[in-house]
């Protein structure tokens, strides 16, 4: 008889526009057994688009869509981690209220850190690579 495994969360986003972090990330995040659903956006328009989506189709059973948790780099080309939290911070509270963003950069800027954790729904600021142990530690 096999057992079953309790995820921690329903669904994850990455939002980075590097391919390889992302499937680092996604396989560190699946095998801590953190969640085993990963939306991943290479941009900040597409993340933004996946919530503005939900928003207009007006679902009673959106909340099973959303994240529980966002990480989310700093530095990207177009639109950077910043651009992505004040459009964020726009949407509806019905969507936003629930989600973690934990910004995952490579940035060494001090006053990134600074900036980011000003945001409301920011819980975290960290380096990476993403590990199994700060995952095991992240609620």
């Amino acid at each position: 008889m096999t057992e079953k495994i309790e995820l921690k969360n329903k669904v994850v986003m990455l939002v980075d526009d590097d391919n390889v972090d992302n499937f680092i990330n996604k396989k560190v995040i699946i095998n801590s057994k953190f969640t085993d659903s990963v939306h991943v956006h290479t941009n900040v328009s597409s993340a933004l688009d996946f919530f503005k989506n939900i928003d207009e189709l007006k679902l009673d059973s959106a909340s099973s869509l959303l994240p529980s948790h966002i990480f989310l780099d700093i530095n990207m080309p177009i639109s950077d981690g910043f651009h992505f939290l004040e459009e964020f911070h726009k949407l509806p509270s019905k969507i936003t209220s629930e989600i973690k963003i934990v910004m995952l950069t490579s940035s060494l800027n001090p006053n990134d850190e600074v900036k980011s954790v000003s945001y409301k729904n920011v819980t975290n600021f960290l380096s990476k690579p993403l590990t199994v142990d700060v995952l095991s530690n992240m609620n």
